[in-house]
């Protein structure tokens, strides 16, 4: 689990209620992230309103800090928490991609691994 998030708003007052719903949303990101990433992950949580001509917007940004990347995500609509699943979706891809570049897929683990090596150099 994600245990380090910042929650902050900008011109916007942050209830209970809607702390909550952050710490879930981004404490279940952590399913996308590679095993060595998951003590060292962090996160920042920026809420704000912004004050538009045709109505209030509410602006969500949610930074990830992993080893050796930062992963940001940020987006814009009528209601925060919509705001939020948003963001959490973009966030998910993003940590898909780092987790299949920063894992080793070449090497083979497992009992069946070390057979098949050994049936490959037997053919060779």
């Amino acid at each position: 689990m994600i245990n380090r998030i910042s929650i902050t708003g900008v011109k916007y007052d942050v209830d209970e209620a809607t702390k909550k719903y952050v710490i879930k949303k981004i404490s279940r990101l952590d399913r996308y992230l590679p095993r060595h990433a998951r003590k060292t992950a962090s996160a920042e949580v920026l809420l704000k309103e912004v004050n538009r001509a045709h109505g209030n917007k509410y602006e969500a940004e949610v930074i990830v800090h992993v080893p050796n990347k930062t992963l940001t995500a940020k987006d814009s609509t009528v209601n925060i928490l919509a705001a939020l699943d948003i963001v959490e979706a973009k966030l998910a891809t993003q940590l898909h991609k780092y987790k299949m570049t920063a894992t080793d897929h070449n090497g083979r683990h497992g009992m069946l691994a070390r057979f098949k090596r050994g049936y490959a150099r037997e053919t060779a």
